[in-house]
C-alpha cells in the first residue's frame, strides 16, 4: 500500500471546471510499483463508481459517463496522477477518491481491485 495525499475539489457551477491531484507517498520508489492510478467517487447513497485511471506508462482509461469532459494524467517523476474536469454537470458531484494499485490487473475498473485510497475530497457542482 501507499499513502495517498489528494488536493483540489471544490465547488462550482454547472459548466464549470476543476482540477483534481495525488500525490502518493515519498517512500514509493517506481511508477510500476504502484501500478494504476485513479479516481473513483461517491455520491450520497450510492456506490463507489469508477471515473478515470492510468496505467504506469500513462495510457488513459474512463467511465462513459466523463469520457471527452475529464482527462486523466500522470507524472510518474512526482507519483502524482491529475484529473481535469471539464463542463461538469450536477451528477458529477460527489466525493472523489484517489486510488493506487490494480497490479495484475488489465486496466481495473473494481474498487476491490485497488489496494490504496486517499481520503476523499469533495466536488459539488450547482445547476
Amino acid at each position: 500500500q501507499v499513502t495517498l495525499v489528494e488536493s483540489g475539489g471544490g465547488a462550482v457551477q454547472a459548466g464549470g471546471s476543476l482540477s483534481l491531484s495525488c500525490t502518493a507517498s515519498r517512500y514509493t520508489f517506481s511508477a510500476f510499483s504502484i501500478g494504476y492510478m485513479g479516481w473513483f467517487r461517491q455520491a450520497p447513497g450510492k456506490e463507489r463508481e469508477f471515473v478515470a485511471a492510468t496505467a504506469w506508462n500513462g495510457s488513459p482509461y474512463y467511465a462513459d459517463s466523463v469520457k471527452d469532459r475529464f482527462t486523466i494524467s500522470r507524472n510518474n517523476a512526482k507519483n502524482t496522477v491529475y484529473l481535469q474536469m471539464s463542463s461538469l454537470k450536477p451528477e458529477d458531484t460527489a466525493v472523489y477518491y484517489c486510488t493506487a494499485g490494480g497490479l495484475g490487473y488489465n486496466f481495473p475498473k473494481r474498487s476491490s481491485d485497488f489496494g490504496s485510497w486517499g481520503q476523499g475530497t469533495q466536488v459539488t457542482v450547482s445547476s
